[in-house]
């Protein structure tokens, strides 16, 4: 009975022993895959994970048992072995079993040298990770002597008041114990929780004979992985040290050498050339049956290889995608679990420049990373500035209190944006991520001065413009000086994992795409059409936007209409060219949207040069802009409701997309524009809109003696829609859902506001993640699918889209998916993203 309970407690790693990942951790079962392909593994012990609870509790299990698997005069280590390699935990203990006869043996057989290097080692360790002792009671020795030995016990003695443990059991129960109780420790618990691990994770522990990696004849220790872990390329990476153990090798660069032949110095390859080729084929025989790239920890012990350990190689998502490619392509693993391998939301980092991991980082600030990449530029406070630097071919960093679309100019010319408002779907963010541009929002601990061209941080220090900084908007952060930087990684493993999950996705993937380039790079990025183009980008140009405020200043009808006839012509080369670059591809057109005070001046200066532009005096168009002023033009006078009360503008857009369409038909390519009304919240909304649109349809075939069709849809973003899409279903070909507004108005939360509070929000679980950035599927999520099904069963040939920013995440496409809409939107730098979604959406419901 009592060994059948032993047998439970703790198992030797053998090729037949029961060892699994939930029970023992994931290095415990790794080192048994290492044994069944027999790799000089030294004799290891396992302890599960209700062992281990159980010592932390004050059970200590049967240690002399452990032991007797070691022989008479044990000599081990002890390392952690959780569920999850990334979740952490106790720092390993060598040389347990350590005492003044194993030291006195020891120097008899490798010398005295390296006798008193490991009892020394194990002296200052147990006491600081065991008995925890101040580790600055034990400095470091290069070289000890017998003396330094003594002092250290004598230390420990004095502190502890107890003499140093010469009992291997006591040694063992006490690294056990604590190793056992630093786990469950509140430190350790909230750092594992931040790493995803779940709050009641296990932790097992292997014990292992010890490799020593001293001796007389070679010894030492090292690690070798057989990829870059930043490119993922094949390269023989890694560090061997003579007389060391662990993972000194890397701790200790000056005293290690290479390990494959290096003009910089020594290498194992000319040391050891047996040991190294060894090394080499017991890493492809890894990578061929564990099906991953391994990182191996190895000793050499008087000229025999001992394998401690084998651990996934660290790598960056850019060496991932290659890693895992590579591992398809030789047909070690299936395309499938190639695909599974690669989060997609790590494909930002291949698409933009990064910051090198490896690089010093000097931060500044933090706050939220709402565009990925980095850029490297000199501060501006002003989007002009930004145009001006961008004219003299300078890269800049535009910083403001928060954007306005008369600012999406100064966006393109800049190289990165900083905002001290917003959050994830603030109007900074979105644009952002439309032009593929790092950006930092919500950093509200800074003041910007922008007479002074200055801002100040929370510490005092001032950075006036034209200070060189490095923005992450991967990482949130504003760093000192000009970074380290990698370049994008679009190559080949990058288009064939994308080839890979297009055969694979059944959801569309379109593009939010407002301009000729943005429509460019989707074509790039294998997008399947425009699912949503903001017309009112077009409108800030600077002849366009003089236009646009004669419109808005015009008394009548008529004059509006004269206005508009000017813009005509711009706006049908706008479509004109999108159609061209689409080439067939289906087009959403989104009719005008925002409130008009957007396109008039805020500033004193700004109503002087538009009083002195239209010839009326300034205190006319000072009363004119405040008449316009609403107290919340979020859900004021925008969108459909202005296209009702200013037909004018959405006539003028139709009668663009119409002579657009004509256009590309007489060059050969037919076209069937889709037109999108926004904000509809009513079915009449929709059935006077159909009716002028249809009209102007009529016109322009009848003047240009022109055959076209086109297709008529709504934006779903007020509550109200999605509970009344049956009765607006029946009326259109497609309703997409815009999941910015959609949430804005369901949670009754400001998109450009709630990044200042939502961190203590999600920290304190009022809500489970920023709803802005991840769809709520709870609230929001349901009348996504009320509006689907009402809809589909009004209109059952309805398609149904989601084109906010929520478009392009991997739970939201997954969610689009179950729910039965056809595709999906997003930014033009998200549609590889969504593309790879599509295909996890797919695999991980099979």
């Amino acid at each position: 009975m009592l060994k059948n309970l032993t047998f439970k407690a703790f198992t030797e790693i053998t090729k037949t022993a029961t060892i699994t990942v939930d029970q023992h951790g994931g290095r415990a079962k790794c080192l048994q895959r290492l044994v069944r392909l027999d790799m000089p593994v030294p004799t290891t012990v396992a302890l599960s994970f209700d062992t281990v609870r159980q010592i932390a509790q004050g059970k200590m299990t049967d240690v002399d048992a452990i032991l007797d698997f070691f022989g008479e005069t044990p000599l081990v280590s002890v390392r952690p072995s959780a569920e999850g390699a990334d979740w952490g935990g106790p720092g390993a203990i060598l040389n347990i079993g350590m005492n003044e006869r194993r030291h006195a043996v020891m120097v008899q057989r490798r010398g005295e040298d390296a006798a008193n290097a490991i009892y020394l080692r194990f002296i200052h360790t147990y006491a600081v990770q065991v008995a925890h002792l101040d580790a600055d009671l034990f400095p470091a020795v290069r070289n000890p002597l017998r003396s330094d030995v003594a002092e250290a016990l004598r230390i420990y003695e004095l502190e502890t008041d107890e003499p140093f443990p010469e009992d291997p059991a006591e040694q063992l129960a006490g690294v056990l114990r604590s190793m056992a109780r630093a786990w469950e420790g509140t430190s350790a618990r909230l750092l594992r929780k931040a790493r995803g691990a779940p709050e009641n994770a296990g932790l097992g522990l292997v014990v292992q004979r010890m490799a020593l990696g001293v001796g007389a004849d070679e010894s030492g220790s090292g690690v070798m992985q057989f990829i870059n872990s930043t490119t993922g390329r094949a390269q023989i990476t890694g560090r061997y040290m003579s007389q060391s153990q662990g993972r000194d090798a890397l701790a200790d660069k000056h005293a290690a050498i290479f390990l494959t032949r290096d003009p910089r110095g020594h290498s194992l390859e000319e040391l050891a050339p047996g040991i190294f080729d060894q090394l080499v084929g017991l890493g492809e025989l890894a990578r061929a049956k564990l099906r991953e790239e391994m990182q191996i920890e190895f000793v050499i012990q008087e000229g025999e290889l001992c394998v401690i350990d084998a651990v996934r190689v660290a790598r960056t998502a850019r060496a991932n995608v290659e890693i895992a490619v590579g591992l398809a392509v030789d047909r070690i693993i299936t395309r499938e679990e190639a695909l599974l391998r690669v989060p997609p939301r790590s494909l930002n980092e291949l698409m933009h420049w990064q910051v090198n991991p490896e690089a010093v980082r000097d931060v500044l600030l933090s706050a939220i990373g709402a565009s990925p990449g980095a850029a490297v530029g000199k501060l501006v406070f002003s989007s002009t500035r930004a145009q001006a630097l961008a004219a003299q071919g300078e890269a800049c960093i535009l910083v403001k209190r928060e954007t306005s679309p008369d600012d999406v100019r100064g966006m393109h010319a800049a190289h990165g944006v900083l905002t001290a408002k917003g959050g994830m779907s603030s109007h900074a963010a979105v644009i952002a991520r439309g032009l593929g541009v790092p950006c930092v929002v919500g950093a509200g601990h800074i003041i910007i001065d922008r007479r002074a061209r200055a801002m100040r941080l929370p510490d005092g220090r001032l950075f006036e413009e034209g200070t060189v900084v490095t923005l992450d908007g991967s990482a949130g952060e504003v760093l000192a000086g000009e970074a380290e930087m990698l370049e994008p990684a679009l190559g080949e493993a990058f288009q064939t994992l994308l080839g890979w999950a297009d055969e694979i996705r059944d959801i569309g993937v379109r593009v939010n795409a407002d301009t000729p380039q943005d429509a460019r790079i989707a074509r790039t990025f294998k997008a399947e059409g425009i699912g949503l183009c903001r017309t009112e980008h077009m409108f800030f140009d600077d002849d366009r936007l003089t236009v646009m405020r004669e419109m808005i200043f015009a008394d009548a009808p008529e004059d509006r209409a004269d206005a508009l006839r000017q813009l005509l012509p711009m706006q049908r080369e706008d479509f004109t060219r999108l159609f061209e670059i689409m080439e067939g591809l289906p087009v959403c057109i989104r009719l005008f949207d925002p409130p008009l005070h957007e396109f008039l001046p805020a500033d004193r200066q700004g109503v002087v040069d538009l009083a002195n532009a239209l010839g009326r005096p300034v205190s006319d168009v000072q009363a004119r802009i405040d008449s316009m002023t609403e107290f919340n033009p979020m859900l004021g006078l925008r969108g459909v409701r202005l296209g009702i009360t200013v037909p004018e503008i959405y006539e003028m857009q139709a009668q663009a997309i119409f002579e657009a369409v004509i256009a590309l038909a007489e060059a050969g390519t037919e076209v069937v524009p889709e037109i999108m009304l926004p904000l509809v919240s009513a079915q009449r909304e929709v059935e006077i809109l159909q009716s002028r649109i249809e009209q102007v349809a009529a016109k322009v075939r009848a003047e240009r003696g022109a055959i076209f069709n086109y297709k008529l849809g709504v934006m779903v973003e007020t509550p109200r829609a999605a509970l009344k899409a049956h009765a607006i279903a029946e009326l259109c070909s497609f309703m997409s859902f815009g999941t910015n507004d959609l949430t804005q108005m369901t949670y009754g939360l400001s998109r450009d506001d709630a990044g200042r509070f939502m961190q203590t929000y999600v920290q304190q679980g009022v809500f489970k993640e920023d709803p802005f950035h991840y769809l709520d599927k709870e609230g929001v999520g349901e009348l996504l699918q009320i509006g689907a099904q009402r809809g589909r069963k009004a209109n059952p040939r309805i398609v149904l889209s989601i084109c906010g920013e929520h478009g392009g995440t991997a739970d939201s496409i997954a969610f689009a998916r179950d729910a039965g809409f056809n595709y999906v939107s997003c930014s033009p730098f998200r549609v590889p993203v969504a593309r790879l979604a599509g295909a996890h959406a797919v695999l991980t419901r099979r």
